[in-house]
């Protein structure tokens, strides 16, 4: 892949967000942003509001896009979707955490695409 780092980061969303659609997810944030940091994507999947960390990576150099979900990255998450709650009137639903992956193994071929429903 010759992506930038952020070009890459956005094209993996872009799939992401496809493929959640696909599932029947509807998705009510992308890129939602706050002074601590963002949130990828915000989808309801029937009446569970998911946040959605997307990991997208060309190559294992430095590890899969599921091994970079440190804990640290977990408790920003959970600080900004608490965030997003609080201003979204968000006390009416459930909520989980996933994270899809975007692995390309090659220059030319399609990403491997894994979702990982409950992440943390």
């Amino acid at each position: 892949m010759t992506y930038s780092r952020i070009a890459l980061g956005q094209q993996g969303e872009e799939l992401a967000a496809a493929f959640i659609t696909d599932l029947g997810y509807r998705i009510v944030g992308r890129n939602v942003r706050f002074r601590e940091g963002e949130l990828d994507l915000v989808a309801l999947d029937g009446q569970t509001l998911v946040f959605i960390e997307v990991r997208t990576r060309s190559s294992t150099q430095f590890g899969t896009p599921l091994e970079s979900i440190t804990r640290r990255k977990q408790q920003k998450l959970r600080q900004l979707a608490l965030l997003f709650l609080a201003e979204h009137d968000g006390g009416a639903y459930l909520f989980r955490f996933d994270v899809i992956s975007v692995q390309y193994k090659g220059e030319y071929t399609s990403p491997e695409i894994i979702h990982l429903l409950y992440a943390f």
